[in-house]
């Protein structure tokens, strides 16, 4: 007996083979600083706390409508209109357990076997892989370090076929950090409206980007899905929350697909995330402004270290470092930095051909242990040159 043929495409996750030999180490005492993956190192909000136990003591811990629950997803409208000026209807909403359940959906309701996505290269590890598991193509595009890892929209039509069915975007980035200028998402979206593709876009990095704002694809087109959650901005990691925004034609097979392989969303959580979307900022205020910090100490370190980053990243809570004239075999000198100078980075190859060579470092730790990394590192190089 082997496993079903839709699982031979489906590649490792090679940032969780990274923290689990980490976890092996850390098992035998050997302290390690933690730069492989993206998990806020801090605490929820206060209310998020506070509401999951009011939530609980009222025995709000029935089923929620498929869709979500009605709080929950007027909250998401109100943030919206509050955070981007665009108008959402409850009902074109989804609440699922976290955001990849919700990708996962939305793949399954838009494509059939054959239908092309493209997405960028580099990538989140992930994408292709739910693309491929409901038998669609991904289609990678190209993007680079000097154009700061964007789209160029002559490099999109360049890949698009009669079988193309929507265009991926994810600003910030991961793994890069980086941010799709206003104007650029416009071209963008000038070039699915051409051709009449719809855009599919995770914003679950809305929220921390540190220059300029955060543009929704909803403020330039409808004819879009919005991914997003909670676990980012919100440091909700663990509790599962994401939620996505889909054309009205898509809510209904959504809704179905919800109702046989979820059911619902924790109905706690839920609470939970309506009440982050309304009393949280100051938290979430500070949780950036500290980022932010991280970011220009990690990117000044790396820079003297020799490591090329062309474009500094605006976004999200990672560095995508050029260590080519280094080694050409990322996953290889991710686990060799690991093992001799205890620090855990990710490998560029995880994130897709177009990412080999380069390493990424995420900034979710304490400032403390960010300096303890950077020396670490500092004294690797010395000793690798």
């Amino acid at each position: 007996m082997t496993a079903a043929r839709r699982c031979e495409k489906i590649t490792p996750f090679i940032v969780m083979d990274v923290l689990e030999e980490i976890q092996r180490m850390e098992s035998q005492g050997i302290d390690v600083v933690h730069m492989e993956i993206g998990e806020p190192d801090f605490n929820v909000p206060e209310c998020v706390n506070r509401v999951s136990v009011e939530a609980l003591c009222q025995n709000e811990t029935s089923y929620t409508a498929s869709l979500g629950d009605i709080r929950l997803r007027e909250a998401i409208c109100a943030y919206h209109k509050r955070t981007y000026g665009t108008d959402i209807n409850p009902a074109h909403i989804l609440v699922t357990s976290g955001t990849s359940p919700a990708m996962l959906l939305l793949f399954s309701a838009l494509i059939d076997p054959g239908d092309e996505v493209i997405i960028s290269d580099p990538h989140y590890a992930c994408y292709a892989n739910f693309v491929h598991y409901v038998q669609g193509v991904p289609v990678t595009v190209e993007v680079f370090e000097e154009d700061g890892f964007v789209y160029t929209p002559e490099a999109i039509r360049e890949k698009i076929t009669p079988k193309t069915k929507a265009i991926f975007i994810n600003s910030p980035s991961n793994p890069t950090g980086n941010v799709i200028p206003e104007q650029r998402m416009k071209e963008i979206v000038a070039v699915a409206e051409e051709y009449g593709l719809y855009i599919i876009s995770d914003e679950i990095y809305h929220g921390l980007t540190y220059e300029g704002k955060d543009h929704s694809i909803f403020e330039f087109t409808d004819r879009a899905f919005v991914l997003n959650g909670f676990s980012k901005l919100f440091a909700m990691t663990g509790l599962r929350l994401g939620y996505l925004i889909a054309p009205p034609t898509f809510i209904r097979p959504l809704q179905v697909l919800q109702q046989n392989f979820f059911i619902c969303a924790n109905s706690v959580i839920q609470l939970a995330g309506a009440a982050a979307l309304t009393d949280a900022d100051k938290e979430t205020e500070m949780m950036r402004n500290t980022y932010n910090e991280r970011r220009k100490f990690v990117l000044g370190r790396l820079k003297d270290m020799g490591l090329g980053i062309t474009v500094e990243p605006t976004g999200a809570f990672y560095v995508f470092a050029n260590a080519k004239h280094i080694s050409s075999d990322s996953y290889n000198l991710a686990f060799d930095i690991l093992k001799k100078a205890h620090i855990g980075v990710a490998p560029g190859i995880d994130f897709g051909n177009n990412g080999e060579g380069y390493l990424r470092f995420s900034y979710c730790n304490s400032m403390e242990n960010l300096k303890t990394g950077m020396d670490r590192m500092e004294g690797y190089l010395r000793d690798y040159s």
